[in-house]
């Protein structure tokens, strides 16, 4: 994990790059990648600016999300597409592209596949299944009924 096993070291550092960001203080590539995570999410900026957003838990079921949680796995998406890790997934994007209205979409598409592929993993004690989850990625080339 890029971030750390910690929760509040995770969160600690989209709260550091955000204020890094709007200080305009030099980036670092993968901080210039959380930036744009970040300013991608305005309904987040707030959040990243509250001292105690740190601490806040936020429920798994139900209503609303885990916006560091949710930025996390943007930046894995981001991460896996510029590694082509699993090996295929980035020819899989670029083949998604034209097929939805934005990248912003595309991501949001692609993490349904690796939620449920983690999900998955949990729930079954192992390392996530790489052509599983390629699969469902592939099933997002399908047309729409």
């Amino acid at each position: 994990m890029i971030f750390g096993q910690q929760r509040d070291q995770f969160r600690q550092v989209f709260v550091d790059v955000w204020r890094k960001h709007c200080e305009g203080a030099p980036l670092e590539p993968l901080e210039q990648s959380i930036a744009a995570v970040i300013g991608a999410h305005p309904e987040y900026h707030g959040m990243l600016v509250e001292p105690d957003s740190l601490l806040r838990d936020f429920p798994v079921e139900g209503e609303g999300s885990n916006p560091f949680l949710h930025m996390g796995m943007h930046i894995t998406i981001i991460e896996q597409i510029t590694s082509d890790r699993p090996t295929g997934i980035q020819a899989l994007y670029d083949a998604l592209r034209d097929r939805f209205h934005d990248t912003h979409a595309l991501e949001h598409a692609m993490m349904q596949c690796l939620a449920e592929s983690l999900l998955e993993a949990r729930d079954r004690n192992q390392p996530p299944d790489e052509q599983r989850y390629l699969s469902c990625v592939r099933l997002l080339q399908r047309p729409v009924l």
